[in-house]
């Protein structure tokens, strides 16, 4: 299976990288090592770049896992931003607590446990900026919901719309088969959708930025 890009243009890109503190490197090693899904690197300076032009004040994050992009997001967040996170899987919510206390982001980040079809419903806020990284079965649904809670101007952005490239393919790994029908069925929905202007970039495994226009 070829990535999105060419094995060589990705270690090429990986060269270039700036190496990130010993709590990244901890956090992409042990997500490695235990196949805990977080956005890759690329994606995630890709994510600092856009909140960094956008200067959210209200950040959401539906899939947490155990808080990579969390806090890569608030490291560039301006002294009055602030950023919500839901997960669902109580292990991964734990390590998330332990890892923000860690980075000494505990007052910019608020981490909700449960599942966010209950919990997005029971916060009373709008958002600046939307971070999408859930579980892909639920993505349709949550996209919908979380444009609900998207200001007009507001961003969304989404990961893993290329699915390491199994979109573009037909002969999928039985295991990934679902998973990528959801993701299948999610763009074209992303692309078409109205209150949005949409592109999806090939940026890490697949970027999808949504600027919500009404």
């Amino acid at each position: 299976m070829q990535g999105i890009i060419e094995k060589e243009q990705i270690e090429y890109l990986d060269s270039l990288r700036i190496e990130p503190d010993d709590l990244l490197k901890e956090m992409e090693k042990y997500a490695k090592e235990n196949l805990v899904p977080i956005i890759h690197w690329n994606a995630a300076e890709f994510l600092e770049q856009m909140i960094t032009i956008h200067k959210p004040e209200n950040v959401l994050e539906l899939g947490t896992a155990i808080g990579y992009s969390a806090i890569r997001a608030a490291r560039v967040f301006t002294e009055k931003a602030h950023l919500d996170t839901v997960e669902i899987c109580e292990a991964s919510f734990k390590m998330a607590i332990a890892n923000i206390e860690k980075a000494g982001l505990q007052n910019k980040i608020t981490i909700h446990y449960g599942n966010a079809h209950e919990v997005l419903p029971a916060i009373d806020k709008e958002y600046d900026f939307i971070f999408l990284d859930a579980d892909k079965k639920d993505y349709i649904e949550l996209f919908k919901l979380s444009l609900t809670k998207l200001k007009v101007g507001g961003v969304i952005f989404v990961d893993n719309l290329l699915w390491k490239g199994r979109v573009a393919i037909t002969d999928t790994e039985k295991r990934y088969k679902a998973s990528t029908a959801c993701v299948k069925e999610f763009n074209p929905l992303f692309i078409a959708e109205e209150t949005l202007n949409s592109s999806i970039f090939p940026v890490g495994d697949g970027v999808g930025i949504g600027i919500k226009i009404k």
